[in-house]
């Protein structure tokens, strides 16, 4: 079907040369004051938000375990304010000489752990405005897909960068929420409003910018992981644009991102050669000795 070149919705069947669906028509009518104020205008729903899905959507759900975690950390803990390395490592940071040796579930977790009140605050701000954007163009699987990914990619990055500093937080795989969203955006997936277009690549652009100079200017924050995160996304995005677009194609959505995976799978084991650690899967605490011990202090204790 075709769909509305206003606000994307989809024109009813057989609109041959129709360009501008009945809403659009009355509403862009009304502002031009030719049919009076109170005239009823047809309800017709949004072209990204679907039927029967329940309220609470992933963002709410990720919200909710970074916030558990972090109050488990902080029960534990004696402060939120600032938490130790150990603390951060113990929570599933993640961490060279314990991911690169087996770990390598760190770098999912590592995306919900926190290192301390104003990092947390943060960071789901960010989600809560960025991330139910990115679920309301998705659809809530291939977002949630998209957002793990990306954590993982983020992660992946770091610990290839600085594999001696713990590394936390979600801001690498908000990122690439923010790479994805630009692709997709940049290469016409979504049919939205031209003016809403712009305005919104101008916020994801300002967003990135600002973030990525700040993180170059402070120290303690993870910019290896905004980027990794960051340029995840735009190739996620960009495939499914490219390839597949649609909700309905759903196949073609889950093959893409398995192959995504296994790239990223691919780079793991690079990684670990390049370090000269053998590729296994478990525990690795009772390696980590000597140089490799937790350090009491680290710069890279945050990515925001």
């Amino acid at each position: 079907m075709a769909n509305c070149v206003r606000c994307g919705r989809q024109l009813p069947g057989f609109s041959f040369g129709k360009k501008i669906c009945q809403w659009c028509v009355q509403h862009e009518a009304a502002q031009r004051g030719e049919i009076v104020d109170d005239a009823p205008q047809p309800v017709m729903r949004t072209p990204w938000v679907r039927r029967g899905e329940s309220t609470i959507g992933v963002t709410q759900i990720i919200f909710g375990i970074c916030v558990a975690v972090f109050l488990g950390m902080a029960l534990a803990g004696s402060t939120v304010m600032d938490f130790s390395p150990q603390e951060t490592i113990l929570w599933g940071a993640n961490w060279g000489p314990l991911t690169l040796r087996g770990e390598w579930w760190r770098l999912l977790t590592s995306v919900f752990v926190h290192g301390g009140i104003i990092h947390i605050a943060f960071n789901m701000w960010c989600l809560w405005n960025l991330g139910a954007l990115a679920e309301s163009l998705y659809g809530r699987w291939t977002y949630a897909a998209i957002y793990l990914i990306c954590g993982v990619g983020a992660s992946l990055t770091s610990v290839a960068w600085h594999p001696y500093g713990p590394s936390v937080g979600a801001s690498g795989a908000i990122f690439g929420l923010a790479g994805a969203l630009l692709a997709a955006f940049k290469l016409g997936e979504f049919s939205v409003p031209r003016a809403a277009l712009s305005g919104t690549l101008r916020s994801l652009g300002a967003f990135v910018f600002y973030n990525l100079v700040f993180g170059a200017a402070m120290p303690g924050i993870d910019n290896a992981a905004h980027i990794g995160g960051l340029i995840t996304g735009l190739i996620v995005g960009a495939i499914i644009a490219l390839i597949a677009p649609f909700r309905e194609q759903a196949p073609r959505r889950v093959a893409i991102l398995l192959v995504v995976a296994v790239a990223l799978a691919g780079g793991a084991a690079e990684v670990a050669h390049h370090y000269g650690v053998p590729l296994r899967l478990g525990r690795a605490h009772s390696q980590v000795t000597g140089n490799a011990a937790p350090p009491s202090r680290t710069p890279n204790t945050g990515r925001s």
